[in-house]
């Protein structure tokens, strides 16, 4: 697609939008539907697109793209009116008699780029929030993805006027390019590098952005864990998608008193699931190409690795790997492994756990811990910054719209899901109405005599 194409089609967007036509309760909701019946239509394409690109299994195409987005749209769908209200809050008696409210009002035309990882999920979740706050997107996928990114676009094209949603194909330089026309707000899920250069394209043009980023993950296994179950959720979270998301466990922190008999049952777990041959298994993923197979095996140190360690570069395959013995000064904990090699690294108090968090890349998107004890539990969520995340469960709180899903610092900025996702992609307008039967003099000169009756009234 050319410069000119990809400008065109931001100009029509604006002019789209500045019709009003995308406001209305009634446009929403049938856009929300018509998505919702694509996504439906071409969950077969959508689900061999996601086997070819990244070896997604049909269960985990469904459970983390396909039936991820239309939960959420139907939960939307149930939800909007309300959404849309205006919220009345409360005025202050020196600005009396008036009421207070705010109104959702959509931002414009905005951008949405997505990563490669979850390219169905991480693109029409973001714009099923926009649509429902009033919006029209432009969408751009990785080009690491090409045949979820084919069906992207044959699921736009056919159900999305350009003016309202259009799909931009091609790879940098079409980003480039997207970069450098004038949203009103830009959405990037992706690598802090990125997200970065998104960052400062966007400051030239103070455009607002939304930044979903990822960091090294901790997750903490005391020594009061429930220790089967969590060797079970661990291995479940680490490995779907071939370690490929963003809010995997990326390094298990095991306390001293458990560790070998934790790691003998992650082992035996990984080989129920995954079997003698994981490469041979149904339901295992493949890395997306040859560049990052390449970061993902130069972490493997063969004198730490108790479990898994084998790869085929013509296949995009890694097995499940586990390293002991790990340092924070090895490759693999220098950055986010996004891949499935799993460090374990052990302590023996909570302030070991600290230090060792605060010694790493900061602010990680997610964080888990797996105790029985309140204390622990609390210690671990009230004291390590991080986006978000779980007790005694890994990547779940992803699944619940009710919870803000976003990270912090390093890890990004704003947030999505439900009700956020609505008001992500919406300006809260503030409105103050004044009555017009009286006129309070107190605020007007001159001002003699009244000065204490206001400290009264402000203190």
């Amino acid at each position: 697609m050319t410069g000119q194409e990809i400008k065109d089609i931001v100009s029509a967007q604006r002019i789209f939008f500045d019709s009003g036509a995308t406001r209305s309760y009634a446009f929403r909701i049938e856009q929300l539907n018509k998505l919702r019946d694509g996504i439906r239509r071409y969950e077969k394409d959508f689900s061999t697109a996601l086997k070819a690109d990244l070896g997604k299994p049909e269960f985990e195409a469904y459970m983390t793209e396909t039936g991820f987005v239309l939960n959420d749209i139907s939960y939307t769908l149930k939800r909007l009116k309300k959404w849309m209200r205006p919220r009345k809050v409360s005025t202050p008696i020196l600005i009396q008699p008036g009421s207070s409210r705010i109104l959702f009002s959509p931002l414009g035309v905005n951008l949405i780029i997505s990563p490669f990882n979850y390219p169905l999920g991480m693109t029409l979740g973001p714009l099923t929030a926009a649509l429902a706050a009033g919006n029209t997107a432009v969408l751009k996928t990785s080009e690491l993805t090409p045949e979820s990114a084919r069906m992207m676009q044959k699921l736009v094209e056919e159900i999305f006027p350009p003016e309202l949603v259009a799909y931009v194909p091609g790879e940098i330089e079409e980003t480039k390019i997207l970069l450098e026309q004038h949203f009103d707000h830009i959405f990037f899920t992706g690598s802090p590098r990125i997200g970065s250069i998104i960052m400062r394209a966007a400051a030239d043009k103070l455009i607002p952005v939304t930044l979903e980023l990822g960091g090294k993950t901790p997750c903490v296994v005391h020594g009061d864990a429930k220790l089967e179950l969590a060797a079970r959720r661990i291995v479940f979270g680490k490995f779907m998608n071939a370690g490929q998301t963003c809010v995997a466990p990326d390094y298990l922190l095991v306390h001293k008193s458990v560790k070998a008999e934790f790691v003998k049952l992650l082992k035996e777990r990984i080989d129920k699931i995954f079997g003698d041959d994981p490469e041979a298994c149904p339901d295992y993923g493949r890395i997306v190409n040859e560049k990052h197979f390449d970061r993902i095996s130069a972490f493997m140190d063969d004198s730490k690795i108790i479990a898994g360690g084998g790869t085929r570069r013509e296949s995009r395959f890694i097995a499940p790997t586990l390293m002991d013995n790990v340092s924070l000064d090895d490759p693999v904990m220098g950055e986010e492994i996004f891949g499935p090699v799993l460090p374990i690294l052990e302590y023996e108090t909570l302030e070991e756990v600290a230090s060792i968090i605060g010694n790493l890349p900061k602010h990680p998107l997610a964080c888990y811990v797996y105790s029985q004890s309140r204390a622990v539990q609390n210690a671990i969520m009230e004291n390590i910054q991080f986006g978000g995340g779980c007790i005694n469960h890994c990547i779940q709180h992803l699944a619940n719209p009710e919870l803000p899903f976003g990270g912090v610092g390093h890890s990004g900025m704003g947030r999505y899901h439900g009700f956020e996702g609505f008001k992500c992609f919406s300006h809260q307008k503030s409105v103050f109405k004044a009555a017009t039967f009286f006129d309070l003099p107190l605020i007007y000169p001159p001002y003699a005599g009244k000065l204490n009756f206001i400290r009264r009234m402000m203190k």
